[in-house]
């Protein structure tokens, strides 16, 4: 009957509430879910299940959650599939836990980087293992580099010659993404050819632009020849206005990544602690060039 499917949901919202407040992406993320399913049944003329169900659901979870829902957005459950929602959920997910890094007091360590035009710190944080954070100011505005890290993300590979390839493989929404990256062989290259399958989240927070990924799974994408499948556990790129200076963009970078072993074995810890946090300087100093080698250090 109605009444019992309203006094499930209810009870259902009450166990999981706990959980999904700390990680309002994914409240607003399961709540499309339900609504999804039950305007499913609605539709195809259940004559016990009510129509104002799906709008029941909203009040339980609260007036914030339904306002993020109506007018239909980047999770609106009648846009997106199952699969969809999970892709948003991953990267909301990603992009609190970015936050909750970014805002708690942790001992950064500098990291020695001679010439990188870029202060580069790490930190050993619970569930990431090792963290690079990379921080620098930009003489270009954050709009511009929304730009090329974003919007024009399969164009890397034509400014940045470590990576060979960068495929939009989906779009979800304005603000979701799953990608294909593959990188670049090369002479030397201590770790080998990778190849990573992510979600890439956009989030904005005041004046801020958030540009988080991690580690996905999509299916059929076969391995690529030559190459290892690594993971990126975080990824956030923040892009701020540099305060007097709007023409300029503190660009803050937190990196974790897991590079698999290789055929021939084990990477020593040594050669990834100093593989990443180069990876990071090399980008940035390939994206000045590109953008203005005047402009930026």
């Amino acid at each position: 009957s109605c009444a019992m499917l309203r006094a499930t949901v209810k009870l259902c919202c009450g166990i999981a509430h706990d959980h999904l407040r700390r990680l309002p992406g994914l409240k607003i993320t399961a709540v499309a879910a339900i609504q999804k399913d039950v305007r499913g049944l609605v539709v195809r003329g259940s004559r016990r299940l009510h129509s104002k169900i799906p709008h029941y659901i909203q009040r339980l979870m609260g007036k914030e959650t339904a306002a993020c829902l109506e007018p239909a957005g980047d999770v609106s459950p009648s846009q997106f599939s199952s699969v969809d929602l999970f892709y948003i959920t991953q990267g909301e997910t990603a992009l609190q836990r970015a936050l909750s890094i970014l805002q708690q007091h942790t001992s950064w360590q500098a990291e020695t980087m001679p010439d990188a035009g870029a202060a580069v710190y790490s930190a050993a944080l619970p569930g990431l293992g090792k963290v690079f954070r990379a921080e620098v100011v930009l003489a270009v505005p954050v709009a511009r580099l929304h730009q090329e890290l974003f919007e024009r993300i399969e164009q890397m590979p034509q400014w940045n010659p470590t990576l060979s390839q960068v495929k939009v493989l989906q779009r979800i929404g304005t603000d979701t993404l799953v990608t294909h990256e593959v990188t670049a062989p090369s002479p030397g290259n201590l770790v080998g050819q990778r190849d990573f399958v992510s979600v890439r989240h956009r989030g904005r927070r005041e004046t801020a632009i958030y540009l988080v990924g991690t580690a996905t799974h999509v299916e059929p994408l076969p391995l690529q020849e030559g190459c290892i499948r690594a993971e990126s556990r975080l990824s956030c790129i923040v892009l701020q206005p540099l305060a007097g200076d709007p023409g300029c963009t503190h660009f803050t970078w937190l990196l974790s990544m897991d590079l698999k072993a290789s055929a021939a074995g084990w990477i020593p810890t040594s050669i990834i602690n100093r593989v990443l946090p180069q990876s990071q300087a090399d980008f940035i100093k390939h994206l000045c060039r590109h953008l203005s080698a005047t402009a930026c250090p």
